[in-house]
């Protein structure tokens, strides 16, 4: 098991740990305009030719999203399903998982409005 940790700019902490069963991203603060840029290239960098066939992103630590964060995530799904990477997103709660829901952005993760569907999402 391998773990890395940067604060990237806008005070966004990014947590990568590595394990056989794939890679986890965990959050903690605001995954914003400021701070997507370097969610983005840090996700980028796993996605990469050799990606991980799991990729967990924890945002149970995440106090705010805005369009920049959530773009963020839609491109690495996008990148994922390309890399043949199931990519999950854990910890969605309160305001960020209703965003995703009234938007209809939930159904690109394949989120479920159901409480428990959504706590741990797997996409394929």
């Amino acid at each position: 098991m391998s773990t890395n940790k940067i604060i990237g700019v806008g005070g966004l902490q990014i947590h990568v740990i590595r394990d056989k069963k794939g890679t986890l991203v965990q959050l903690n603060g605001c995954l914003n305009i400021d701070s997507s840029p370097s969610l983005r290239d840090r996700l980028l960098t796993i996605l990469q030719p050799e990606a991980p066939e799991v990729l967990t992103v924890d945002l149970s630590e995440v106090s705010h999203v805005d369009s920049s964060g959530i773009a963020t995530l839609i491109e690495a799904l996008k990148i994922a399903r390309a890399r043949n990477t199931n990519l999950s997103l854990k910890g969605l709660q309160g305001r960020l998982l209703h965003i995703l829901e009234v938007t209809g952005i939930a159904a690109l993760f394949g989120l479920s409005s159901h409480p428990a569907a959504a706590s741990a999402t797997r996409v394929q």
